[in-house]
């Protein structure tokens, strides 16, 4: 259901992809040019009961529930955005009082030392002592003495400066969830669309990437942290204009590396700052993050979901998510129990629960009122290879035909993708190239923002013996859709029949199948406590996948429904309106 609301409220559908050349030039030009529905949106409820009025939606009262939840939030965030506002001038403030006062509390210590010449004597003496005997005193931790120093000089600026200022309470977020298909997404992004002007810090996710990101994020702050950095570089330049000797400098320089070291202790606290909330440090306000399908698919999911959530609601961020599970029931496996129970009281504190209950697939509603579905052709055979061919000349002579072979586009972690047939935001593929290697959600991110039609061939029924295939499978699915992507399919089967298994057996086993991530030799997971590539040498087994056959039938369902709308006329009318493809071009036009 995602974005389907918004394709209903337009006047006028585009016809991209079934016009003539012309036509779809101007067409896509004049969605470009035409944002003025995107701006000042009615609320969530406003909209919702306006295209069950229309008769565009069918009307749902657990639908109706939850948009007028989402409104109720909506009509809290414009004073939220203004406190939020006032707190972030008064932290910086703070911020700036405090650290001037930590610098004159130094320079103070080090002037008192570097007058007590015994002061000096007695640490060399230390030093040379503990090196030489190699012995530490009972009880005594790595760092104690910088440790007791820190807290002791922190204990102070809090009587000089006063402790940091409290953010103003937050209103709760909602936890959406409920079954595949029943508009979970579709009344989460009226809701974000909403926010547009009100907030100004605002964060969309899936959890395929979202959970990429923060990967790339943590490898970057481990890897600077490894990195050996000379005295000159990694002292401050206001220690080295100091008129101290060597020494002091010297000790100067290691209480500020401590600093910084206990600042980053919590990795995830580090990444949660540098990567959900906004960057830009002249604009304070409100932080609000959308979080769709939210899993805990393995420890590494938990633990970072637990860490930079719990720091993001800690510091005021209003979350909005949903889920197929409620919040207690995402870790069937059992998984760090305590660290899951966290986050679960987390956000249930923070977030109120609120159940779709509707057994209706609204997605396949959607489908049956509309007609020519012809981006999805089966079986493979002669008829439905000449069709799914004819497709491909359509497209290609709306853009001349000019056809590139084995470009390369741009992956997370520093890596590429070879792309064996493309032109113009078009690019086409087999299913063993995209599912048959251990590529991963890095790699299926990268083609959806890199093309806005995505035509795939010789795709197999799922079977138990290419359960791999249908997992990768799965996700390139998750991604194309929530990237808005055009999908042309030659398939063996149906959509409906695409996951049922072959002769061989069915796909998956409710009682006993795990879902393992390893495939040939390769790790589908990214091993980035290493160099954030896929490692051939196995991952830990604290972030190995022990999905559970329920959580598989799940993704099994959605793979299918989100098949079933990527075919309707009103989702592939919204490809020009919401893929990353047009609305670069689109910004490109406003630079003009």
């Amino acid at each position: 259901m995602r974005r389907i609301w918004n394709l209903l409220s337009k006047s006028k559908q585009l016809t991209a992809f079934s016009s003539p050349a012309s036509k779809f030039r101007v067409t896509v030009f004049r969605s470009f040019c035409d944002q003025s529905y995107r701006q000042n949106r009615p609320g969530p409820l406003v909209q919702y009961k306006s295209l069950v009025d229309q008769g565009k939606l069918q009307y749902d009262p657990y639908q109706e529930s939850v948009a007028s939840e989402l409104e109720s939030l909506l009509a809290r965030l414009e004073q939220y955005e203004k406190d939020m506002e006032e707190y972030h001038v008064n932290l910086a403030n703070w911020k700036k009082q405090r650290e001037n006062e930590r610098r004159r509390l130094l320079m103070e210590e080090v002037e008192l030392h570097q007058k007590d010449e015994d002061w000096w004597k007695r640490l060399n003496n230390k030093l040379t002592e503990r090196w030489t005997s190699r012995k530490r005193p009972a009880n005594m931790e790595p760092g104690v003495g910088k440790w007791v120093s820190y807290l002791k000089r922190e204990k102070k600026l809090d009587s000089l400066v006063g402790r940091r200022p409290t953010a103003p309470p937050a209103p709760k977020g909602l936890y959406i969830y409920g079954n595949v298909g029943s508009g979970k997404t579709m009344l989460m992004d009226m809701f974000y669309s909403s926010t547009k002007g009100i907030v100004k810090h605002r964060r969309r996710y899936h959890f395929h990437e979202a959970m990429l990101r923060i990967n790339e994020h943590m490898h970057k702050i481990w890897k600077s942290q490894i990195e050996e950095k000379p005295l000159q570089s990694a002292v401050a330049g206001w220690i080295m204009s100091l008129p101290f000797d060597i020494k002091a400098k010297e000790w100067l320089a290691a209480e500020e590396r401590y600093k910084q070291e206990m600042q980053i202790k919590n990795i995830l606290p580090a990444v949660a700052d540098k990567f959900f909330l906004d960057g830009e440090e002249n604009e304070k306000g409100a932080s609000i993050l959308c979080f769709d399908e939210i899993q805990t698919v393995d420890v590494f999911a938990i633990v970072a979901l637990s860490g930079i959530l719990s720091r993001l609601l800690s510091s005021g961020t209003i979350i909005v998510a949903t889920s197929n599970r409620a919040p207690s029931d995402l870790n069937e496996a059992g998984m760090q129990k305590e660290i899951f129970q966290k986050l679960v009281s987390k956000l249930e504190d923070h977030c109120e629960k609120v159940l779709i209950g509707s057994e209706i697939d609204y997605r396949r509603f959607l489908a049956q009122k509309s007609e020519n579905q012809v981006h999805f052709f089966w079986p493979i055979g002669k008829e439905a290879t000449n069709e799914f061919e004819k497709k491909w000349h359509d497209v290609t002579s709306r853009y001349g035909g000019r056809i590139v072979s084995n470009t390369t586009i741009s992956v997370m972690f520093g890596r590429t993708l070879e792309v064996p047939k493309s032109f113009d935001g078009v690019a086409r593929f087999t299913f063993e190239y995209l599912c048959g290697r251990p590529l991963g959600a890095a790699d299926y991110i990268a083609v959806a923002e890199n093309f806005h039609t995505v035509f795939i061939s010789d795709i197999p029924v799922m079977s138990m013996r290419i359960r791999d295939k249908a997992r990768r499978f799965i996700t390139l699915i998750d991604e194309l859709y929530n990237h808005h992507c055009c999908l042309c399919c030659l398939a063996s089967s149906s959509i409906d029949e695409l996951f049922q298994g072959t002769e061989e057996g069915t796909l998956f086993d409710l009682e006993s199948f795990q879902f393992e991530t390893e495939i040939d030799g390769g790790k589908l997971r990214r091993n980035v406590l290493a160099e954030g590539r896929v490692s051939s040498a196995g991952a830990p087994s604290s972030i190995t996948s022990i999905l559970s056959g329920q959580e598989e039938l799940f993704a099994f369902h959605r793979a299918v429904s989100r098949l079933i709308e990527m075919q309707t006329p009103l989702y592939l009318d919204g490809v020009s309106d919401f893929h990353p493809y047009f609305q670069r071009q689109y910004k490109q036009s406003q630079q003009l």
